[in-house]
């Protein structure tokens, strides 16, 4: 669009929006005058509508109702409610799949899906590609001047795979445009393992099920297919929409931990990031995993602020057991991600629903009404956000980035590897976990991103490292950057294929050989005298993984005291250029590897945004005019001293600096002072 998405829309809603997703198709409306006063009454601002409204909307294919969204619209723009406008493609309606079978996805088993649940559409289905073209531009035309339309929502959670003979062509299609020639795809793939090699394009596929594994360079590309083709179905309505209302930004609801779509291409695409949020309370490192997932929202969108569009206002019904969120603790959640960048807060969803597959998610309105102790805590927080509403627009800025690389989580988690139970997620979260601990600000970027504003890159276990993932991890470190590689790096390139000696210069090392560990067993090792990058006595614990290499040009930093590998490198450190590479040869025990990276981001003069007990999580934000510090405390009652004078938001009390500020368990605090320069 013309103007920024993220600016527009904060223009269009102003301060901090709060809401939900709003289904009103499923009451009847002599509900809907309640619903809408009672949203005035919590301090609802904007609630997303239509999302799963296909079949209501278009009960017949090419047969419209649209009088009871009229009416909708209308009652929500009365009661001075906004409106985030779904296109409903999610969730096509059954006459879709009877008259039309193609439009429903298969499975990698050969088995087309039904309909009883949603996401089911498959993506290269022209009927399906039509109708949901159709109906955004039955919506655009209709609504696009409505005075209550503040943001388009396209689709919901895109995140499906189909196996069906339309996307095996469009597979093979995209494979001819990459690869130009059949002889390039056979050598990228190394078709010549297992006689796999084809002498026609009618033999490629989809990675259907084989016996065993599918070639890993294969599945690769099928990953990297797959997520452009639904990248591709959002942008044909994005498109749309934009042409239509060129004034309305537009964006999807990415969602946590997904590993079949690339966020970070998806990022570039939406107006305004927004972002589905479902910590599990019953998880101690649940806020950990929050904080990175907002992180990486904030960075993704090229560091704008983003919108917490879906959460829950207690428990959900997806898990094996679901535990409610305690008093508190959704107030909590809440600011946290306020803190890390976003700039709207809202649920799944508004009214519980009484039937179907998420009768027991909790909404804003609960089954038990207004009487329980979950509505008193939501309609609360609706009233208090209007108190921070100068931080919506603010950023923040970071000297650390942390890699989170989707192209490499489909690799590095693929078939017959030294470790085949390897979780690229969990791997990551081990790494910002200590960075998290510290209150040091991160981004999260891939090696391509724009890498010249930081001080320090924390590289988790890239396996995966193409040629200019590679030059730019190099010119990072000889640029003055600081960098912590963990093992199993540098091993393949974008075709999934050895590439011998991989990182040997950057790390300064030449890995031997891999070592995984028993789950039980662990070795230890020590620092090794006269060396600076852990202090003298230094011992930890090795587990998992260890490289048996030898170092080339980079000092050995500790090394194991037992085992095979008995008196060899485990930590290496490296200089090159006017920076630095620590490399990380094993996995250490989480207090060491939080020594080792405490070391490397005081080499690079990296500090917290604020110095805070443990558990009080703080986050800086800078707007014009004023600094937003948030303290969010996640641990006991505690006291925080402040470094300079500012207002707490939240109660209106000012304190001056070196004063202490009570902060409760589960308490938050936004203390406002005069903005000065971003760190």
């Amino acid at each position: 669009m013309d103007v920024d998405g993220t600016r527009s829309f904060a223009e269009r809603m102003g301060g901090v929006v709060f809401g939900g997703d709003y289904n009103p198709e499923q009451w009847p409306r002599e509900v809907w005058d309640d619903d809408v006063r009672l949203m005035k009454d919590a301090g609802v601002a904007m609630v997303t509508v239509g999302v799963f409204s296909w079949s209501m909307l278009e009960p017949r294919d090419g047969v419209f109702e649209f009088d009871w969204l009229d009416d909708v619209l209308d009652r929500l723009h009365a009661g001075g409610i906004a409106v985030d406008l779904a296109t409903p493609n999610a969730s096509p309606p059954p006459w879709m799949a009877e008259d039309h079978p193609e439009s429903s996805m298969v499975d990698r088993h050969g088995v087309r899906v039904g309909v009883g649940s949603r996401g089911h559409f498959c993506p290269s289905s022209p009927v399906y590609r039509d109708r949901s073209l159709r109906i955004a531009r039955r919506l655009a035309e209709r609504y696009g001047g409505h005075p209550a339309l503040a943001l388009w929502h396209v689709g919901n959670e895109y995140h499906a795979e189909c196996f069906c003979d339309l996307c095996d062509e469009r597979f093979r299609g995209w494979l001819r445009e990459k690869y130009g020639s059949l002889d390039e795809l056979n050598r990228r793939w190394g078709t010549a393992v297992w006689s796999q090699r084809y002498s026609d394009w009618s033999q490629v596929h989809l990675p259907r099920p084989v016996r065993g594994r599918v070639n890993p360079a294969r599945q690769l590309d099928y990953s990297r297919f797959n997520s452009g083709v639904q990248l591709e179905l959002y942008r044909r309505e994005r498109d749309l929409l934009r042409e239509i209302t060129p004034s309305v930004p537009v964006t999807t609801n990415f969602f946590q931990s997904i590993s079949l779509l690339d966020y970070h291409r998806w990022g570039a695409e939406v107006d305004v990031v927004a972002f589905d949020t479902y910590p599990d309370p019953g998880r101690a490192d649940a806020k950990i995993k929050a904080a990175f997932q907002y992180d990486l929202m904030r960075s993704i969108g090229g560091g704008r602020p983003w919108l917490v569009l879906e959460q829950s206002s207690s428990a959900v019904s997806q898990w094996p057991r679901n535990y409610v969120k305690k008093p508190g603790r959704m107030r909590l959640g809440s600011y946290q991600a306020l803190a890390r960048g976003a700039d709207a807060v809202m649920f799944f969803q508004w009214r519980a629903s009484r039937s179907g597959q998420e009768k027991f998610h909790s909404a804003m309105l609960p089954h038990s009404g207004t009487a329980g102790r979950t509505w008193r805590e939501v309609s609360a927080l609706g009233r208090e956000l209007p108190r921070v509403a100068g931080v919506a627009g603010s950023r923040s800025s970071a000297d650390v980035a942390i890699v989170w690389d989707y192209e490499n989580w489909w690799a590095v988690e693929g078939c017959f590897h030294p470790v085949n139970d390897f979780s690229y997620p969990a791997t990551v979260l081990e790494h910002y976990t200590p960075l998290w601990e510290r209150n040091i600000a991160v981004d999260v970027v891939t090696l391509t991103s724009d890498l010249s504003r930081y001080r320090v890159l924390v590289v988790p276990n890239q396996y995966l490292l193409t040629t200019d993932r590679q030059e730019a991890l190099h010119a990072f470190v000889a640029a003055g950057g600081h960098v912590l590689v963990s093992y199993f790096s540098g091993i393949v390139d974008g075709d999934d294929r050895v590439v011998p000696g991989g990182i040997r210069e950057v790390i300064g090392a030449h890995v031997h050989e891999f070592a995984p560990m028993p789950p039980d067993e662990t070795v230890t090792v020590r620092a090794v005298h006269g060396q600076d990058l852990v202090p003298s006595g230094f011992t930890g614990t090795a587990r998992n993984w260890q490289d048996d290499m030898v170092a080339e040009g980079a000092r050995v930093v500790a090394e194991y005291t037992d085992g095979f590998l008995r008196g060899q490198p485990a930590v290496l450190d490296r200089q090159l250029g006017d920076g630095s590479c620590v490399y990380l040869g094993t996995r250490l025990d989480p207090q060491s590897f939080a020594v080792v990276l405490g070391t490397v981001l005081q080499r690079a003069g990296v500090t917290p945004v604020f110095d805070a007990p443990a558990g009080v999580e703080a986050g800086v934000r800078i707007g014009p005019e004023q600094r937003f510090l948030f303290l969010v405390n996640h641990g006991d009652a505690t006291a925080v001293r402040l470094d300079r004078d500012g207002t707490d938001l939240l109660t209106g009390v000012s304190w001056t600096a070196g004063r202490s500020i009570p902060l409760e368990a589960a308490g938050v605090a936004v203390i406002a002072s005069p903005s000065t320069p971003a760190r």
